[in-house]
């Protein structure tokens, strides 16, 4: 069982920064990426930023340039920040992290609780 806590949350102004971990924890044979996923009012959730443990990441095209990703693979970490925010980046964020339970099991995805985070105009 693995187990996504996350931190980082919170008010901010538009225009502010925010940073967002995520640490994995529990057992596990490997994990092949984290990342980070939003889900705002009435809406879907949605990929924000990706990272597997090859270095390859990916971003929605609303948040590239503006937010970035990076991971501690030692430390099964991931962090999010978030530069020059706006207020439709309002939402609460998920950690998601993706791998194999153990060496014989499928591939899984599981997800933290998520954090809030809200961007004032």
């Amino acid at each position: 069982q693995v187990q996504l806590v996350e931190s980082g949350g919170g008010l901010v102004q538009a225009g502010g920064s925010l940073r967002l971990s995520c640490a994995a924890s529990g057992s596990f044979f490997s994990i092949v990426s984290m990342g980070w996923y939003r889900q705002a009012p009435g809406k879907q959730r949605e990929l924000v930023a990706a990272k597997n443990s090859g270095g390859g990441t990916n971003y929605a095209d609303s948040v590239s340039g503006r937010f970035t990703i990076s991971r501690d693979n030692a430390k099964n970490t991931v962090y999010l920040q978030m530069n020059s925010l706006k207020p439709e980046d309002t939402a609460v964020y998920y950690c998601n992290a993706r791998g194999y339970p153990t060496l014989a099991s499928s591939f899984e995805d599981w997800w933290g609780k998520g954090t809030l985070v809200t961007v004032s105009s």
